[in-house]
């Protein structure tokens, strides 16, 4: 690699603008940041060699906005572009525009991010790759009539899904033909508004899944490697919140057949760099494709802890046409490794976001304990984006040491300012079933059902005690 000569532009925000950045730095390779008014003080923008501001604090204006980001790209003469994750990483129409100015792109070609992003010719693919795929249409549904006779053909329940989807949105689930009448029209506009395409497809809904992805790494040579499994299946509304790897669910034999089914795909869509294969797996321990993710993603601490591989180095050392630093043989499992996702929110106030001023943070250390983030005292977390602040990963010789080091990690992080997530993620980790592992897709909507109940419970108790009802009227 002609380290002296790379100038990478990093077209995102956070904790991934921050990663990417500390990686390029390690690797020698200059930096450009880009940033949103609202991102101004943002950590991503004070470490980057240099930095340039693509517009205001919405979204579209900035992040989304293609025109600013490649003019930053060549007015600071940067010869690649990382997407990170979110915003364009997953925009065929970007990458085919990074195409043309002759810069390299961190992921894919924009001809493979467009099959692998319609989710529809994602099933194809995966059906001629001899994997197998969750039943539903064959195309893309168009209208009410012919919903209701494919989900009738296959059987309720069934998904409407975005066929440009992705982090959990342009999804429903649906019981009946009544209520398919009125949630295909709301999934469309939603996956519009969403990803700028209504189309959508339906798919079997599978009781109880557990939600297992395999990390794949693809050179432009030709070499192809899975970094075996994460299980994201601690999840609301498609939002992942847990991911461990390896799955305490997965024996040797099925991880061995969802990791060759994964380089199958990869290897039929002429796939390079890192890429994602997601699988549904069902109470029977039989697995299908459901969609694979075309770009770096949130839980990949997870996988790098248990290999020790750096997959965002992999990224840029293959964008600038290096060969794959591993090979298969070896690439091992040593231990097992959990991510809990730090979000300013709400958790008994319907997950409510909670932008506002960090006060104090205390970061919890200590051997394999890892804190991904860009939040910094004094730093002000903008209201315009993601919630997510940071990533706290764990690694142990084995998934119960694991738990016990997350336990002790939540408890030693403090962030103080804000509400975060953090004793919900606690309780989470404390729950029987979570540590016997027996959970599913499903867990978290049970978990949080039961302690909203126990809080309401208790807050009548308070009311009761204190007369607190007698005391609002006489006001």
């Amino acid at each position: 690699m002609e380290i002296n000569q790379n100038k990478l532009l990093v077209a995102n925000r956070g904790e991934i603008a921050v990663r990417i950045i500390r990686a390029a730095k390690e690797l020698g390779i200059r930096t450009v940041a880009v940033y949103s008014t609202a991102d101004e003080n943002s950590l991503h923008v004070q470490l980057a060699d240099e930095a340039v501001c693509v517009g205001t604090e919405k979204s579209v204006d900035s992040y989304l906005n293609m025109n600013n980001i490649l003019s930053a790209a060549v007015s600071t003469g940067c010869n690649a572009i990382h997407p990170g994750y979110g915003f364009l990483a997953e925009n065929d129409k970007f990458i085919e525009l990074v195409e043309e100015l002759n810069l390299k792109f961190v992921g894919p070609s924009s001809e493979v991010v467009r099959k692998m992003g319609d989710k529809s010719e994602a099933r194809k693919i995966a059906k001629s790759s001899n994997v197998p795929i969750v039943e539903g249409s064959d195309d893309i549904v168009t209208n009410v009539d012919e919903g209701i006779k494919i989900s009738n053909k296959i059987g309720y329940p069934v998904m409407i899904k975005a066929v440009s989807g992705g982090g959990g949105r342009g999804i429903s689930v649906v019981y009946s033909d009544e209520e398919f009448l009125n949630v295909f029209e709301k999934t469309s506009r939603e996956a519009e508004i969403s990803f700028g395409n209504k189309a959508v497809y339906i798919e079997k809904f599978i009781a109880n899944p557990r939600h297992i992805e395999v990390q794949i790494l693809a050179d432009k040579q030709g070499n192809f490697v899975q970094l075996y499994e994460r299980d994201c299946s601690i999840q609301r509304r498609n939002q992942k919140m847990i991911e461990e790897a390896p799955s305490s669910e997965i024996d040797s034999v099925t991880r061995r057949k969802m990791g060759l089914a994964a380089l199958r795909i990869a290897r039929k869509v002429g796939y390079t760099n890192a890429g994602t294969i997601e699988f549904l797996l069902d109470e029977d321990n039989k697995f299908y494709f459901i969609e694979m993710n075309t770009r770096i993603q949130v839980e990949h601490p997870v996988t790098e802890m248990i290999t020790g591989i750096d997959i965002v180095k992999e990224q840029i050392r293959i964008a600038y046409d290096n060969k794959l630093s591993v090979k298969q043989r070896d690439i091992k499992i040593r231990g097992h490794a959990i991510e809990c996702r730090i979000n300013a929110e709400e958790p008994l106030n319907r997950f409510r976001p909670s932008p506002g001023e960090i006060k104090r943070i205390l970061i919890p250390g200590g051997m394999g304990v890892r804190f991904d983030s860009f939040i910094y005292p004094n730093y002000h977390i903008p209201p315009h984006y993601d919630s997510m602040i940071g990533k706290l990963i764990v690694v142990a010789p084995t998934r119960r040491e694991a738990i016990k080091r997350m336990r002790v990690a939540l408890e030693q992080l403090v962030i103080e300012g804000i509400n975060t997530n953090i004793e919900f993620l606690y309780m989470i980790i404390h729950h029987p079933e979570f540590i016997r592992g027996r959970y599913d897709t499903g867990f978290v909507a049970k978990f949080h059902a039961l302690v909203m109940e126990e809080n309401n419970a208790q807050i009548t108790e308070w009311e009761k005690k204190t007369d607190f009802r007698v005391s609002k009227n006489s006001s």
